[in-house]
């Protein structure tokens, strides 16, 4: 092979490599797009009103899985985070619940 016939067939490899490239991202895309998923935006202000250790303390992975409980009223107390201040925390989170029912208008108003 000529030093000609490895260019070309080095450029020919990279313009393969590019094509499936782009071909995946598209499908990456249009995954993302089809799969999309909403999560309650009530679950992202509570996590933001818990304290962020994320130490598993409460039973609960991290700070948002406590959130989510909180929010879907799996969780009934506050005080399950370990780490949370009465005023700083549970009592904000409390307030938060009882001004933003559900879309279907039930509440989950978690106790200290």
């Amino acid at each position: 092979m000529s030093n000609k016939d490895l260019i070309i067939a080095a450029v020919f490899a990279v313009v393969i490599l590019l094509v499936i490239g782009a071909i995946l991202g598209v499908v990456l895309v249009l995954a993302s797009k089809v799969f999309h998923v909403e999560e309650d935006e009530r679950i992202k202000e509570v996590e933001k009103m818990l304290p962020g250790a994320n130490c598993g303390a409460c039973g609960k992975a991290g700070c948002h899985d406590l959130a989510e409980a909180l929010v879907k009223g799996e969780v009934k107390k506050v005080s399950t985070c370990k780490v949370g201040k009465k005023d700083k925390n549970y009592d904000p989170i409390i307030e938060y619940m009882k001004n933003h029912p559900d879309k279907d208008g039930t509440t989950h108003i978690p106790t200290i």
